[in-house]
């Protein structure tokens, strides 16, 4: 699996805590009426449901509030993998990198950290996480 892939599916796997949401009210039953049945309506076609949106932001934090470490992971890729129990080392960095079509220096810089950061974060977004735009731009 991709190290992109295994960064997401840490993410996407955890459900943040919510609050439970109220029961459906049932439908109140429809008294019949002695009227002639009308000719049948055609129904429009029902729109497919978006799948809902992991909402990455608060998954991330709650996991930081669960971790005994003080982790930057909103602005730091190191961060960010240890967070969700990954290998940060510049092997798994660079390997992300390429996967994620990094045209820098594999070498660990700032700038290929900011890079990764943002990147990740724009997948995550791009594949179905809600993700702040000061996350990604």
């Amino acid at each position: 699996m991709s190290i992109f892939g295994r960064i997401k599916d840490a993410i996407f796997g955890r459900k943040a805590k919510a609050t439970p949401a109220a029961p459906a009210k049932p439908a109140a039953p429809v008294a019949p009426t002695a009227t002639a049945p009308k000719p049948a309506q055609p129904t429009p076609p029902v729109a497919p449901q978006p799948l809902s949106e992991v909402d990455v932001e608060a998954i991330l934090s709650e996991l930081a509030s669960e971790n005994g470490q003080k982790l930057n992971w909103r602005t730091s890729i190191v961060d960010l993998m240890k967070l969700v129990g990954m290998d940060s080392s510049l092997a798994e960095r660079k390997e992300l990198a390429q996967e994620l079509g990094y045209t820098g220096e594999l070498n660990g810089s700032a700038e290929m950290n900011i890079w990764l950061h943002k990147a990740v974060m724009r997948e995550l977004a791009k594949n179905g996480g809600k993700v702040p735009a000061n996350l990604t731009d």
